[in-house]
């Protein structure tokens, strides 16, 4: 019985030893190369613990153990509709990121890494637009920096962007795993809201402690993802989201790395977790776990709150988990732009169309927001203050006058700014209060004949179905290095997502036109 209970536990020079990692360390750049064959086709067979052996250390199951029970029981079938176009609509954000970020410098750059490291690794991943095969961490981490660098992403209240983490590493466990679209649609919806659930309350106290939100909650959605995709017990699961813990990480002050790492780390985890490796029971919530590590305690104190009640439940981040999704809340951040300003911009652009507004009518504008969203990226240390200081070109003063002058903003930038919007922003005031909700401004008009015109934000402008943002999405079809006629089977493909035998079509559609190897597999898959 001891020697049951001790077996999981492997010594760090042994386990160093057996993995490989010895050599180079997990946090070299070639970390994950020796993991490249774990996880091939047919290797479904859990090598730790049996799942039915193992069970949580206190009558009331872990955080991670709730988690993994019901991601190892969700079905496709189990998913409302609207989670199901909700998952298609990310995918193809995410997509269309990436083959704007793909031309990027900061996009190339991960690319360019990734093929001087680790290209020609046989069983890795593609790299999206360009086509190599590298370890399926390096093609996360490319593919997860492209989608940041297009910054055509989605946004979770503020500051966490879980698509380019989540999105990444799906795609990589669909391609070894010749996964369905259903199930990867399964797999993303698990990650989305395992993320969303652990970051809801404490993105602001996490930021207020100098770690980047971002990151550090999506390597757990990256991971439960691809966990869920690659057919994990709920064991495995456990250990998955216990393993992430020791990779999690993202710091305001160096702001080096990003999301790119948390899906690099996420496969790192994921693989780990498949070799039996173990993560821990209560690596979540307990004394020394992520929540006391991150949010400085696990009794659901907040240091700063976008409500204003400083207190949370630790029970209720996987309370009515599959009855009540948190996904839902996920915006589409259309616009390359904060997340907090994008409303600013359909909001008054809608006031000025339903009164007739034009900019030479408009003597001076207010818009009444969401403190936090006024002190970027945490009142802790703000280096963004959107309601002092003059207007600049990028601010939300900018933005909400783009909206009156523009009644609209481009998706694809070009040329100079209108010279009517640098005169308006200075004449638009910001008014922060803790009593409005997140990307909820209220828009106040004042025109020169001394009347004045309020539209109140909903918060849920940028929410809307697949086919709804498969329409504004095709504005940056100038913009993608792929012809319109490609862009549109991606956009097929993604709102038919359910239907397809593999999901890692979607990977292929977008290599370049020329690349004919890639086009004959799909047309023999």
């Amino acid at each position: 019985m001891l020697t049951e209970k001790l077996r999981p536990q492997l010594d760090r020079r042994s386990f160093l030893r057996k993995s490989g990692l010895a050599a180079g360390g997990a946090a070299s750049i070639a970390a994950l190369a020796p993991f490249s064959s774990l996880a091939q086709e047919g290797q479904n067979a859990p090598r730790g613990i049996p799942q039915d052996n193992r069970q949580a250390a206190t009558a009331t199951p872990s955080l991670s153990r709730q988690f993994a029970r019901w991601v190892f029981g969700l079905r496709y079938e189990d998913l409302p509709p609207a989670v199901v176009d909700r998952a298609k609509g990310v995918t193809l954000q995410a997509l269309t990121s990436a083959l704007l970020g793909s031309q990027l410098p900061a996009g190339q750059e991960a690319v360019r890494l990734m093929l001087e490291e680790e290209a020609g690794i046989r069983g890795g991943a593609t790299i999206m637009v360009n086509g190599a095969k590298v370890t399926k961490g390096g093609a996360a981490f490319a593919n997860s920096e492209m989608m940041l660098a297009g910054a055509k992403y989605d946004t979770f209240r503020m500051l966490t962007h879980p698509g380019t983490s989540i999105v990444p590493s799906a795609l990589v466990a669909a391609e070894i795993q010749s996964a369905s679209g259903k199930e990867f649609i399964t797999g993303l919806a698990a990650g989305y809201e395992v993320m969303e659930r652990m970051a809801a309350d404490f993105i602001p106290t996490v930021m207020a402690r100098g770690f980047h939100a971002g990151p550090v909650f999506g390597i757990f959605g990256a991971a439960v993802a691809a966990a869920k995709i690659m057919r994990f017990t709920e064991n495995q699961i456990t250990d998955t989201i216990g393993l992430c813990v020791n990779l999690a990480g993202g710091n305001l002050e160096s702001a080096a790395l990003r999301e790119g790492a948390a899906a690099r780390n996420a496969m790192l985890a994921v693989l780990l977790a498949k070799q039996g490796h173990p993560g821990g029971e209560t690596a979540l919530e307990g004394r020394a776990g992520f929540y006391h590590a991150y949010a400085g305690n696990n009794r659901g104190q907040l240091t700063y709150s976008f409500v204003g009640d400083m207190q949370t439940s630790m029970a209720k981040i996987a309370a009515n988990l599959g009855k009540e999704w948190i996904f839902l809340e996920t915006l589409y951040r259309i616009y390359s732009i904060a997340g907090y300003n994008i409303a600013h911009i359909d909001v008054t652009a809608k006031l000025c169309e339903e009164h007739n507004i034009r900019y030479e009518d408009v003597d001076r504008v207010e818009a009444v927001v969401n403190w936090l969203e006024t002190q970027y990226p945490s009142p802790a240390f703000p280096t963004r203050r959107e309601d002092i200081g003059e207007a600049k070109p990028g601010s939300t003063r900018y933005y909400s006058a783009y909206g009156v002058v523009k009644r609209g903003f481009p998706l694809l930038l070009t040329g100079a700014d209108p010279p009517e919007v640098l005169d308006l922003m200075k004449r638009v005031t910001i008014i922060p209060s803790h009593d409005m909700p997140l990307f909820a401004p209220r828009i106040t008009i004042f025109t020169k004949d001394g009347k004045s015109y309020t539209k109140q934000a909903t918060g849920r402008e940028f929410i809307w179905d697949s086919s709804e943002e498969a329409r504004r999405i095709r504005e940056v079809i100038p913009g993608l290095p792929v012809s319109a006629r490609r862009f549109e089977e991606i956009i097929a493909t993604c709102l038919g997502l359910e239907q397809q035998e593999r999901a890692d079509r979607v990977i292929q559609l977008t290599l370049k036109e020329n690349a004919s190897a890639a086009l004959g597999h799909l047309a023999g898959a």
